[in-house]
């Protein structure tokens, strides 16, 4: 652990060796040329970097010679002069956040190659983001970086285009690596939690490197193998995917990671935290030792970030941050908090999305149920809606997406599997149906809105049995909402606060249902396994889905089914299942249309013929003998019959 220094110490310049390693970070012998605006300071194992002065300024006599006398206090941790110093959750010292450099630069003066920026210019991307801006200096060296930065502020470049130009293509003299490249074999991986993360960072370094022949393969669980296989047969130079998938493949020696130069780990947080852990360590070393690592998120814990650098080597962190926007969560998202009812959040909803200016919204759910469910009543109140959770077969959650971003839908109901790292373009609102579970998951939900330099509005609704949750949220944010304001479809600072007009109910009025809605938009067949590729079967989780709450669920009270009509619905079905077909005939009502006790049900076939032969002979009665029925005096054996104008069973016929 580093020593604690106090404020003035951090403030003092430091020795003469310090001068060294800025100036081997800047890779020359003087001073720092202008494009290299980094300063490293050393943390502990690795760096911080800081950009509070640009580098022009910065040359070897700025450093007080005095302060050699300074040595025997002094340690891995140093600010310049205009620093804001914080501490690590563990007492280490950090080094200030890195502040938008003075001079803005083009990708071109960062170094990138220029068929990358070709590529990147042919999109409308010229200049970089500050996060951009403060890793490639760092991260086209080679060294290892922990970057931090908010949501929309585009991360994914800031790793993208260093792994793009670490990738060795034959006929191309920019990297020299030390050891040979075999050709085919993946170079770079990309590790993410969810499946729509992977679809989207694979699109967008595909982007990047459309300039140059550079294979690209997304690996993610929900599609079949084949086509996967196929294609790492073939050969690729980069692989993004989810580390179930990514194990599977690498089990079956299909998937060779012994070669992998530069490995990432987006939303590196979740990737380290307790769920996914086990499943990075196993991937981690099956990767050579000498690679570069880089792990990019917008939160970054202090413990994970001690983690980190089990797996890196001489870490840099960078930590990017607005001058003009010290908070947590990003300056253009108007943020709202309503304490709402649990009955009335739907009416609630309704009529928020009938404000002023709404385009697209994203809702959060935290349960997959209450996503379907949500999903479907604001289908019958007129609204084009998708949904997105784990229930789905993985070609429904990307037809719902796809038609989420064309405009075909324009209200996606989602669990957290959306909340990290999904940049859809025109996202206005994003409303917390329920309340988040913590700070981090509410800043990667609202962090859906307000992308890339625009604006956006975040709602939360919160129960009366959230209110704990909540004002841990606020607090650990510094929001300063506290206790927030009662609030039903009806109230009126409601309609005043988002803009919505007051003669709005809670259906949408039929002249304004212009969007083509979820079923314009094709299912993919992925040759999926495991689920219907529609996700709408019987254990899909979506309309009809056993256990998704929407209509006909197997505990919902809907209406149809998947399959079976609902367990304990009432109703009868009309989806299909992957169980079979419906069995039910007449002489077979539903279970759900009996009435009264459930009825004893005994074997009767052959049962008269052994109950006769163990009773005695018929008994008479007078000169005429009277049949006795098989199964003796209590008639187990015979249908029990009922007479007109009488009770009980019928006399037996006499000769």
């Amino acid at each position: 652990m580093a020593q604690t220094l106090s404020f003035s110490d951090r403030l003092r310049p430091t020795r003469s060796t310090r001068v060294a390693r800025l100036i081997e970070a800047c890779g020359q012998s003087g001073p720092c040329r202008p494009h290299s605006w980094v300063h490293h300071d050393a943390h502990e194992k690795g760096t911080v970097l800081n950009t509070t002065t640009p580098a022009e300024q910065i040359s070897p006599e700025d450093f007080d010679a005095d302060s050699a006398s300074s040595d025997a206090n002094d340690t891995d941790d140093t600010d310049t002069d205009d620093a804001q110093p914080l501490e690590d959750e563990d007492g280490d010292v950090k080094v200030t956040e890195a502040r938008k450099p003075a001079i803005e630069l083009s990708f071109a003066e960062l170094g990138v190659l220029p068929a990358t920026v070709d590529a990147l210019a042919a999109i409308g991307i010229t200049h970089p983001f500050p996060i951009q801006s403060l890793t490639l200096p760092v991260a086209l060296r080679g060294h290892d970086i922990i970057g931090q930065a908010k949501t929309g502020t585009g991360k994914t470049l800031g790793f993208g285009i260093p792994l793009l130009q670490r990738i060795v293509l034959e006929g191309e003299s920019h990297m020299q690596p030390a050891v040979p490249v075999v050709p085919g074999k993946p170079q770079a991986l990309v590790v993410v939690p969810t499946r729509e993360l992977c679809v989207q960072v694979t699109g967008d370094i595909a982007k990047a490197a459309a300039t140059r022949p550079i294979r690209i393969l997304s690996v993610y669980g929900g599609r079949a193998y084949e086509p996967q296989v196929e294609a790492l047969k073939r050969g690729v130079e980069v692989v993004v995917g989810t580390p179930g998938r990514l194990i599977d493949l690498a089990n079956q020696g299909l998937l060779d990671l012994g070669h992998v130069r530069t490995l990432v780990l987006d939303e590196a947080d979740e990737m380290l935290d307790l769920g996914f852990l086990p499943d990075v360590e196993r991937i981690v070393r099956q990767v050579p030792q000498g690679r570069q690592t880089m792990l990019f998120s917008a939160t970054m814990p202090g413990q994970i970030v001690t983690l980190a650098r089990a797996y890196m080597h001489h870490p840099t962190h960078i930590r990017a941050v607005d001058p003009d926007d010290d908070g947590q969560t990003v300056k253009a998202v108007e943020q709202h908090a309503f304490r709402a009812h649990a009955m009335d959040k739907v009416e609630m909803l309704a009529r928020i999305l009938q404000a002023e200016g709404r385009g697209l919204t994203l809702v959060f759910c935290r349960t997959k149920r209450t996503a379907a469910k949500v999903a479907d009543d604001l289908a019958e109140r007129g609204f084009a809606s998708g949904a997105v959770h784990g229930d789905l077969g993985q070609g429904a959650r990307e037809q719902a997406l796809r038609a989420f971003r064309s405009g075909k839908v324009d209200v996606l109901v989602a669990t957290d599997v959306a909340a990290r790292g999904i940049d859809v373009d025109d996202i206005t609102h994003v409303i917390n149906y329920q309340c988040p579970d913590d700070e981090k998951t509410y800043l990667h939900r609202i962090g859906r809105t307000a992308r890339a330099g625009k604006s956006g509005v975040a709602i939360t609704f919160v129960d009366w049995d959230e209110a704990g949750r909540w004002m841990m949220i606020d607090k650990a944010l510094d929001l300063g909402f506290g206790e927030p304001e009662e609030t039903y479809s009806s109230s009126d600072h409601l309609y005043e606060e988002l803009d919505i007009p007051r003669n709005v109910t809670g259906v949408l009025p039929r002249a304004q249902r212009t969007r083509a809605g979820l079923d314009a938009e094709k299912v993919e067949d992925l040759g999926e396994t495991g689920k219907h590729a529609g996700g709408r079967g019987r254990d899909s989780g979506g309309r009809g889905g056993r256990d998704s709450g929407g209509r006909g669920g197997r505990d919902s009270g809907g209406r149809g089914s998947g399959g079976h009509s609902g367990r304990d619905s009432g109703s009868s079905g009309g989806g299909h299942s992957d169980a079979g077909p419906d069995v039910r005939t007449e002489e077979t009502p539903p279970r759900s249309e009996r009435t009264g006790p459930p009825r004893e049900r005994r074997r009767t076939r052959g049962a008269g013929a052994s109950v006769a032969a163990a009773e005695p002979a018929a008994q008479t009665t007078g000169d005429s003998p009277t049949p006795t029925p098989a199964g003796g005096e209590t008639g187990e054996g015979t249908k029990r019959r009922r007479r007109r104008g009488g009770r009980g069973r019928s006399k037996p016929p006499t000769e």
